[in-house]
């Protein structure tokens, strides 16, 4: 589409999974078990349950610390969770990509692309 960006943001918060200089955007590709996401391909471990949900808590609590200090940045996040491009409520892959770009030429600071119904 065009975009320059850069991959692994290695100067910011989080190393983002793309950078969007031009537009003081990242990219963050999520995936939904190692974030602990509300959605059909997440669940809870039965084995060793204590060491899961402390790592996965653990990994929110960092996403989370991670966008702040983004924010304080001035930078824009978007996140792109894995139910939206695999799994029984992903998206097509174009309208993934159009509602990237919608955002990227937006001024919203923060947006998740989840699964859902296709249209």
């Amino acid at each position: 589409m065009g975009y320059r960006f850069r991959l692994h943001g290695k100067h910011l918060p989080g190393k983002p999974d793309l950078v969007f200089p031009k537009y003081r955007a990242v990219i963050q590709v999520q995936g939904c078990f190692w974030h602990g996401h509300d959605c059909h391909l997440f669940k809870w471990p039965y084995m060793r349950r204590d060491f899961w949900k402390t790592k996965i808590t653990g990994n929110q609590d960092r996403d989370s610390r991670n966008l702040e200090a983004l924010a304080k940045l001035d930078w824009r996040t978007l996140h792109i969770w894995e139910c939206a491009l695999k799994g029984q409520t992903r998206k097509l892959v174009n309208d993934v990509l159009k509602e990237t770009s919608m955002w990227l030429e937006s001024d919203i600071a923060f947006r998740e692309i989840t699964g859902g119904v296709n249209t």
